[in-house]
């Protein structure tokens, strides 16, 4: 029961601080008792907020559960925070065969392709690589049912980890250009490249899981994103108009289609939604490199040079990402990490991902848990 002694703390309460019963939620949530206001107006207007991060970090700068945000003079543009300390690189056995970078970071062979035209596979190759896709929705799925309010992104990380090593096959983001973690996990207003830490995901948020991996000799790569528990309309919105973009972006792929006309596609839909699309980051092609040519941006009236081709017997490889911005703005910023890029905004972002072959008579989408083809 509230008591009536309590009196608006409003530093300017223009009512002369009266007995309130408007209680601060944020604080009744932290345990602080006693911030009441007398109306909206003197709540917004109070100065009590730091009162908020005292309760939850403690004097030296830790958080109440040990963790720590490595950053803090850090200007972020949304609520997310990382959480460190990290946990170790994760060990892959000597057995499971590796990519180039795996020791040394460099992926000697994808720079020494760009510029170059795509890679068209043989049949034989395209078996090879439908397998290390069929092996990344399966892994995908696994950590995607972990998915829950105070399920830590470094928890997922060892599901991904493990789950890859049972199958044989290597985690491409692991030491990739020095990435540290197995998976890639991006809350809320991270649109992608979030380093699995120690934050646990919260009731109403949205994750996206970014699973690729090595095996006999290929590259594989997906991603989707996931609400955690309930989450708001726009979230929604935004996950649905995403997935719809990737869809109809897919559906026009067949020998002789535009990489440009893929932006074409794409924003329009994201624009109906209420959503921008990300323009740093594009479709890559994947294959025995991580990231190799074409690249794909999904804005329309981009430059991107070249069509889509396929052989006698050869098909062209393609792995599509898809990122929406909600509201207008498509801008990134990076965390101090060097790899986490947030929204400018500090509004959601979310991202779906296939990897698709071009076939003499359109697609194929590998990544798909039953397989497409049309």
């Amino acid at each position: 029961m509230v008591s009536a002694t309590v009196n608006c703390q409003s530093e300017t309460c223009p009512n002369g601080n009266p007995v309130s019963r408007l209680e601060c939620p944020t604080c009744a949530k932290l345990g602080i008792r006693g911030s009441f206001y007398c109306s909206q107006e003197c709540f917004k207007a109070g100065s009590h907020k730091f009162i908020h991060e005292i309760a939850k970090n403690g004097a030296d700068g830790k958080n109440l559960d040990g963790t720590y945000n490595p950053f803090p003079n850090y200007n972020f543009t949304g609520s997310l925070r990382p959480h460190y300390p990290l946990t170790g690189k994760r060990v892959v056995p000597d057995h499971i065969p590796k990519p180039e970078y795996a020791d040394d970071g460099i992926p000697k062979s994808e720079i020494k392709a760009a510029g170059q035209p795509p890679k068209i596979l043989s049949p034989e190759e395209q078996e090879k690589i439908r397998v290390s896709c069929r092996l990344a929705r399966e892994v995908l799925d696994l950590a995607a049912s972990h998915v829950k309010p105070g399920v830590t992104t470094d928890f997922l990380d060892e599901i991904v980890h493990n789950a890859t090593i049972e199958r044989n096959a290597y985690p491409s983001p692991l030491n990739y250009r020095g990435y540290p973690k197995s998976v890639c996990t991006s809350i809320n207003e991270a649109i992608c490249h979030g380093i699995p830490d120690q934050r646990k995901l919260k009731e109403g948020d949205i994750i996206n899981i970014d699973v690729s991996l090595y095996y006999n000799g290929y590259h594989a790569d997906l991603n989707e994103t996931y609400p955690v528990g309930e989450i708001d309309e726009d979230s929604k919105r935004l996950i649905r108009t995403t997935r719809n973009a990737l869809d109809e972006a897919i559906k026009i792929c067949k020998p002789g289609a535009l990489f440009r006309d893929i932006g074409k596609t794409i924003e329009p839909i994201a624009r109906t939604g209420g959503c921008a699309v990300v323009r740093t980051y594009t479709g890559h092609g994947v294959n025995d490199m991580f990231h190799c040519p074409p690249n794909i941006p999904h804005y329309a009236k981009n430059k991107a040079v070249g069509t889509m081709k396929a052989g006698m017997l050869t098909f062209h490889m393609l792995s599509f990402t898809q990122m929406l911005n909600l509201g207008t703005n498509w801008g990134d910023v990076h965390w101090p990490d060097n790899w986490t890029a947030t929204t400018t905004d500090g509004k959601r972002s979310a991202q779906f991902e296939e990897t698709i072959l071009i076939t003499e008579t359109g697609y194929e989408i590998l990544t798909l848990g039953t397989r497409v083809i049309t």
